[in-house]
């Protein structure tokens, strides 16, 4: 696999649309002992966890890889986490982690599915809130773990406990811990100069570390030809990086619950309590519902003295806390930062470096801050690079109820009234991702790297009347956007251990289209999938030229494809037909040309004319 343009190719230089899922939710949190965010028992004995069993235990890896072989999947965002390799300590990797790894990515290959590996965090660590670093990082600058939430430096699931509120985990990315990490780990050098770790500037002890892991990660997977390639960092946040005022919130656009400033957050970590705004998301917006004290028992979060204040950026010299900079993070030397020019884009950089070093023909998938903030890319920079942005339908997911004739256009905060809109909308999103992909970043591939809906949707009512035709028929408007741009992604998720009670084990989600609970019947392949009548459906697999449309009726069963022949190219194409949409058979109808349909395979091989330049093809179910 080789990226050519727009298009990921094979060696036959026919073009690919890989369709995959993320392998899996759970794998965020340690298998030994229990890691679901609901459990608080050894949530602080960080060092000696295990994530052998993330994303199943080897002995149950034929049945889950055998079943997403079935439902079409050829590609695979296969999560591991820093903390899995390195939970031990600075250089200290899990070398028996490490064999299990290879073990079931080899076992993937085995079903012919290919992989990229994706290096997952969200908000920096499961102290914070998330998932991804090992402890030992915050603890390295001066932290102490078990102060983070009672400071309200951070909220997470085992000391909040349940209910977990909704989707209030990305409002950590504006908190101390996870603001402190991410700005010291990108820009430390810049906004922390006077912070060392054991002799060491901070950015470089930060960063050279996870890029030391994964790398480890790339020598251990070296020659296993499905693994295609890395992703840099899941959602890598800016952390207080580009704050014009570190006395507002006016930067931060998603608000939910407790919302101190970055100064109020400095504050809070140093013992001084604080009140504090309330925010609140919903289909009216962004507002404020009132306010709250945090810390109000006066704790502090370091085992020392506040880095920010060593650097300059506060101080209470004469009992009076006072901001000295407000704007310590919005420029250096007198010149305005950016966040994705200025520090992702120099990580990225280093990044590939470290891996083709290892896998010189190693695909890197690229994101952004989930806020918005991206790496341009240029003909100058390194090739074979792919955008693997994120989308959700935010109104869905933060809401958890699905209206298919109703949402929110959270570019322009407009309201959109009827189905075909809301499809338009979500069609210009995914448009809009490509078009970043083409324009600012030098016309590379793109893959939508994660997407999804709750399946707890309106209180977990579907799995009491077992009707899941709400969230079938959001991932049929979701996949339809994915028809309509042509392009490749890999669907938020399948979770091996996923349960109607704790849905992904990670902070209330549940987007699998596994569960565990539905699996009712061992001899059925399907038994446990939710959503399959949108997320099993043809596709193009591989293309003798360029793909022109590619659409599926779910009503009718009917797929169209279309296609521009290259001449260069004498493998014929190939489209997935799955059994599951066409159980008595389909027919075929073709603008030219021959076909055949190997059912065991679920692929249709389409052997064109070169007498035309473009091709169509038809499948319909099979007449009764």
């Amino acid at each position: 696999m080789h990226t050519d343009g727009i298009w990921f190719k094979d060696e036959a230089g026919r073009a690919l649309i890989l369709r995959g899922v993320n392998l899996g939710g759970s794998t965020k949190v340690p298998y030994t002992p229990d890691g679901a965010t609901h459990r608080r028992e050894g949530f602080y004995d960080h060092r000696t966890v295990s994530f052998i069993g993330r994303p199943f235990p080897l002995d149950e890896a034929d049945s889950h890889l055998r079943r997403l072989k079935a439902w079409g999947m050829n590609f695979l965002r296969f999560l591991i986490t820093w903390e899995a390799v390195e939970h031990g300590g600075p250089g200290i990797y899990d070398e028996a982690y490490l064999d299990y790894l290879y073990a079931v990515v080899h076992k993937a290959g085995e079903y012919g599915l290919d992989v990229f590996i994706d290096p997952h965090q969200d908000v920096w660590s499961r102290w914070t809130g998330g998932d991804g670093a090992p402890g030992w990082t915050l603890e390295a600058v001066g932290m102490d773990l078990t102060k983070l939430a009672a400071t309200g430096t951070a909220i997470n699931h085992p000391e909040h406990g349940d209910p977990f509120p909704r989707m209030i985990w990305p409002t950590n990315y504006f908190k101390l811990g996870a603001g402190t990490m991410f700005t010291l780990f990108f820009g430390g050098n810049d906004f922390a100069p006077q912070t060392l770790v054991d002799g060491v500037p901070v950015q470089e002890f930060l960063q050279g570390h996870y890029i030391a892991a994964i790398r480890k990660v790339a020598e251990r997977l070296h020659g296993l030809p499905n693994v295609v390639g890395y992703d840099t960092l899941n959602e890598p946040g800016s952390g207080f990086i580009g704050v014009q005022d570190a006395g507002s919130i006016d930067d931060f656009r998603l608000r939910m619950g407790p919302m101190p400033t970055p100064f109020q957050s400095m504050l809070l970590g140093s013992g001084y309590s604080q009140s504090v705004d309330v925010h609140k998301l919903d289909y009216s917006g962004i507002g404020v519902t009132g306010f709250t004290t945090l810390n109000p028992a006066g704790e502090s979060l370091w085992r020392g003295e506040c880095l920010w204040k060593q650097n300059g950026v506060w101080t209470d010299e004469g009992g009076q806390p006072r901001l000295l900079r407000p704007d310590h993070f919005a420029q250096v030397n007198g010149r305005p930062v950016d966040f994705g020019r200025d520090y992702l884009k120099p990580f990225m950089l280093r990044f590939i470096r470290a891996i083709r070093e290892v896998e010189p023909a190693a695909l890197v998938f690229m994101e952004g801050d989930p806020n918005g903030g991206h790496a341009a890319w240029s003909a100058d920079d390194p090739a074979g690079v792919v955008n693997a942005g994120h989308w959700y339908d935010g109104m869905t997911l933060l809401t958890k109820t699905f209206n298919p004739e109703f949402s929110v256009d959270f570019q322009t905060m407009k309201v959109v009234e009827s189905k075909a809109d809301v499809q338009a909308l979500f069609d210009g999103n995914l448009a809009h991702l490509k078009q970043v992909s083409s324009e600012q970043m030098n016309h590379v591939p793109t893959l939508l790297g994660e997407f999804g809906v709750p399946f707890d949707l309106d209180d977990k009512a579907a799995y009491s009347s077992g009707d899941f035709s709400l969230q079938t028929q959001a991932l049929d408007m979701y996949y339809h956007a994915m028809d309509a741009n042509l392009l490749n992604c890999t669907l938020w998720n399948y979770t091996a251990d996923n349960t109607h009670a704790y849905g992904d084990q990670w902070n209330g989600e549940d987007l699998s289209i596994f569960c565990r609970d539905q699996h009712t019947n061992p001899d059925d392949i399907h038994s446990g999938g939710r959503g399959l009548e949108a997320v099993v459906r043809p596709y193009a697999l591989r293309t003798a030229g360029e793909p022109l449309r590619m659409q599926f009726d779910r009503a009718t069963r009917t797929f169209e494809f279309e296609f521009r022949h290259d001449p260069q190219v004498t493998a014929p194409t190939e489209i997935f037909v799955p059994n599951y949409q066409y159980p008595s058979g389909c027919t075929v109808e073709l603008s030219d040309g021959t076909s055949q349909l190997d059912e065991a395979a679920q692929v249709l091989t389409v052997h064109h004319t070169p007498d035309r330049a473009t091709h169509h093809i038809t499948i319909r179910p099979a007449r009764s």
